[in-house]
C-alpha cells in the first residue's frame, strides 16, 4: 500500500450491471455474521468478501490510516467488479462510511453501526450495555447517535471498549478459557451496573454468543436481552438495491420491500433510509441458565447452512492474511467452502 495518504482508488461503472455481485468486507471473519443474513435475504446474488485479516484488527488503529485502508479494500473489490459495497465492520463504518460514499456517490453502500435505538426500545429499565471496540466506543460519529437517542428515550447506555477479543476470535477460538475471560471482563461490569440489555458493538461478537451467554448466567439471574443488526443490514441492503434497480434478475422482487425496511442499526447517512421499530434487529434473550429464546447464529458444528437457500450464485473469498485461515472460518462458521485467494492490497 502507498505512504500517500489518499491511495489510489477504483472508478466505479457509470452504470453498474444487476449481475455483478456485491463486495462485503470486514478487518477478518467477523463480517461473516452479516454475510450469513445477505445470503438469506438475496440467496441469487452474487458476493466478494474481503477479510482483512493480515490488516486486523480495525479497532486499534488510528482513523486515518482505516480510512485509507477501507478506500484500498473498496478499491479491490469495485476494480473486481462490485456494483455495491457492505462495510460489515462497526469500526471501518465509523471511520471511514462518509468518506467511502463521497469516492462513490452513485453506489449503494451499507455500514454497520450498534443498534442503540433497537436496545433502547427493547430495555425494561433503561440501561443499556454496549460492547464494541476501543475505536467505536470514542468515535464522534457514534458518540453523537448515542447522545441522540439518549436525549429522546432516557437511556443510560454504558459503553465498554473490548480489546483483544476480535484478535481471538479471529484466531478460532470461540469455546476457549481466554475467550471466556474477556467476555467475563468485558460483560460482568455491565451487568453488575444493571443493565438489561446489551448491544453486539462488533460483527464479530456474535460467533460467540454461546459464551456470551454462559458467561451471563454466572453473572446475573435476570433476562438479557442481546441486540445484533446483522439481518437489519441485509433487509436495508435488499431495499437499496431494488431502488436502484441492481437486484439481480434472479430475485424475485416481489419478496423485497422497498418501502418499510427498518433501519435500526444501519449506518444510512447520506442514503435515502426509512425509520421504524426494533422489527428489522434481532433480539435474542438471554435466562438465567444462558438459553438463547431465538437463536442468532446456528449452533456451532451444524452444517452451517440453516436459513439459506440453495441458488447457482456465486461467493468469492479474498483475504490479506492466508487464505486456509479464512477457508477454515468458512467451514466452521458458515459450513461453506469457496473459493478463497489470498491478495497483497
Amino acid at each position: 500500500m502507498s505512504n500517500a495518504s489518499v491511495p489510489m482508488v477504483a472508478t466505479a461503472p457509470a452504470i453498474a450491471s444487476a449481475t455483478a455481485p456485491i463486495g462485503v468486507f470486514d478487518s477478518g471473519v467477523g463480517g461473516l455474521s452479516v454475510l450469513r443474513h445477505i445470503r438469506a435475504q438475496l440467496p441469487h446474488e452474487h458476493l466478494l468478501y474481503f477479510a482483512d485479516s493480515g490488516f486486523a484488527p480495525y479497532g486499534d488503529k488510528p482513523e486515518s490510516v482505516l480510512v485509507e485502508r477501507s478506500l484500498a479494500v473498496a478499491g479491490f473489490l469495485i476494480a473486481n467488479g462490485a456494483k455495491a459495497l457492505v462495510v460489515a465492520c462497526n469500526t471501518a463504518t465509523v471511520a471511514a462510511i462518509k468518506v467511502l460514499r463521497a469516492h462513490y456517490p452513485d453506489m449503494p453502500i451499507v455500514g454497520v453501526e450498534p443498534g442503540l435505538k433497537p436496545a433502547a426500545a427493547a430495555s425494561r429499565n433503561g440501561k443499556v450495555g454496549v460492547l464494541a471496540t476501543s475505536v467505536t466506543v470514542a468515535g464522534a460519529k457514534f458518540l453523537l447517535l448515542r447522545d441522540q437517542i439518549s436525549a429522546a428515550s432516557h437511556t443510560q447506555f454504558l459503553l465498554q471498549g473490548c480489546p483483544g477479543l476480535v484478535d481471538r476470535i479471529e484466531l478460532g477460538e470461540l469455546d476457549s478459557p481466554a475467550i471466556r475471560a474477556l467476555l467475563e471482563r468485558y460483560a460482568t461490569p455491565l451487568l453488575d451496573q444493571g443493565a438489561d440489555t446489551l448491544v453486539l458493538g462488533c460483527t464479530h461478537y456474535p460467533f460467540v454468543l454461546a459464551m456470551l451467554g454462559e458467561v451471563i448466567a454466572q453473572a446475573t439471574s435476570r433476562e438479557i436481552v442481546l441486540i445484533d443488526t446483522g439481518d437489519a443490514v441485509a433487509r436495508h441492503l435488499a431495499r437499496l438495491l431494488a431502488t436502484a434497480g441492481l437486484l439481480n434478475p434472479g430475485v424475485d422482487t416481489s419478496g423485497v420491500d422497498t418501502s418499510g425496511v427498518d433501519t435500526s442499526g444501519v449506518d444510512t447517512s447520506g442514503v435515502e433510509a426509512s425509520g421504524g421499530d426494533a422489527s428489522g434487529v434481532e433480539a435474542s434473550s438471554l435466562d438465567a441458565h444462558g438459553n438463547s429464546a431465538s437463536a442468532m447464529m446456528p449452533a456451532l458444528g451444524e452444517s452451517g447452512t440453516a436459513g439459506l437457500a440453495p441458488s447457482s450464485a456465486t461467493l468469492q473469498g479474498f483475504t490479506s492474511a492466508g487464505a486456509p485461515a479464512l477457508s477454515r472460518a468458512f467451514a466452521n462458521l458458515l459450513g461453506i467452502a469457496p473459493p478463497v485467494r489470498e491478495v497483497l492490497i
